[in-house]
């Protein structure tokens, strides 16, 4: 018999104060027989149906299970690529405190809310690089969030292409446990312009495969200055470079890939929004076990209680004749 619940040491303390109290309580009643000069057998039926109450209700309260029967588990989930753009620009502070820390902070949250899905993490400027191939973990996935900054990666301007082909590659590989292309996604996360030149073909590939591409974009129309070490970053004219959401290329990403833009700027945040949208996404069948599983069974103790209860309330122990 296997136990739903433990009895912790306030509860055994509670049981232990009760027994004291009900002995007490049975050498009043024998005392009192005695007095009166009736046998102490004739009440002891109802102390020993009393007492069995209490430990059946005990018992019932602690979740007895047995009787073992087999379930069928099954594993449902989907496989996520988030794809971090680390360019210069995401240290802005037009979204407080930057950028990137508002994104850290809100990936977390997006990791918190697939757990059982498999997710990675591929950051990008002009060029793309692995940060977490696909896992469960979300500890490690969190840790890897928690480390990510822009001297990860060249700062060379912003493609939209190496991100999304890696992406690609990586979710078509063979050891991938999804054979369906509808539970793979892919989440573009950008504050800028795309100036590659291989963006549409691959994103013609990704429809054409029929993979969900997302995109979000982070920062504001009013823009920011760039803090750098050396103060702020300047253009070859001296001036501070003023770096703005450039939602266009994402919009456009999302329109033609039958996707969806999401934004964060100063006044909204879609996070919520694009949580909901990925987890109408149905996922696809990993795995299926059989699994031995026992049931609560405190109802049959419970019944038990109540019937002695009934029995204790209707029934009459004549200790005085008169």
């Amino acid at each position: 018999m296997n136990w739903l619940y433990t009895i912790s040491t306030t509860e055994l303390a509670i049981i232990a104060i009760f027994c004291v109290l009900y002995l007490a309580y049975i050498l009043r009643v024998m005392n009192t027989s005695n007095k009166l000069g009736v046998g102490f057998n004739k009440v002891f039926i109802k102390t020993v149906v009393r007492f069995a109450i209490f430990a059946l209700l005990i018992v019932s309260l602690l979740g007895p299970s047995f009787g073992e029967s087999k379930r069928e588990v099954k594993s449902v989930g989907k496989d996520i690529f988030l794809l971090v753009d680390l360019s210069q620009s995401m240290n802005a502070s037009d979204i407080q405190p930057t950028r990137l820390e508002k994104l850290k902070f809100e990936l977390k949250n997006i990791i918190d809310a697939f757990t059982s899905d498999r997710l990675g993490i591929i950051i990008f400027s002009s060029e793309a690089f692995m940060q977490s191939p696909l896992t469960y973990d979300q500890n490690a996935l969190n840790l890897f969030v928690e480390t990510l900054h822009t001297n990860l990666v060249p700062n060379a301007g912003t493609d939209f292409g190496p991100p999304l082909r890696m992406a690609l590659e990586k979710l078509n590989e063979d050891e991938s446990p999804l054979t369906s292309q509808k539970s793979k996604i892919i989440l573009l996360i950008s504050d800028g312009e795309d100036f590659g030149e291989s963006t549409d073909d691959i994103a013609s590939e990704i429809a054409d495969q029929d993979i969900k591409l997302f995109t979000l974009g982070v920062g504001t129309e009013r823009g920011s200055k760039i803090l750098t070490r050396n103060g702020y970053k300047k253009d070859k004219n001296g001036n501070d470079v003023v770096t703005k959401l450039d939602s266009r290329s994402l919009k456009n990403l999302a329109n033609n890939t039958d996707g969806q833009y999401f934004e964060i700027n100063e006044t909204n945040n879609d996070i919520n929004r694009l949580i909901n949208k990925i987890n109408t996404i149905e996922g696809e069948l990993r795995d299926t076990k059989q699994v031995d599983v026992s049931a609560n069974r405190y109802y049959y103790f419970l019944i038990a209680a109540l019937v002695l209860l009934l029995l204790d309330v209707i029934t009459n122990v004549r200790v005085i004749k008169i």
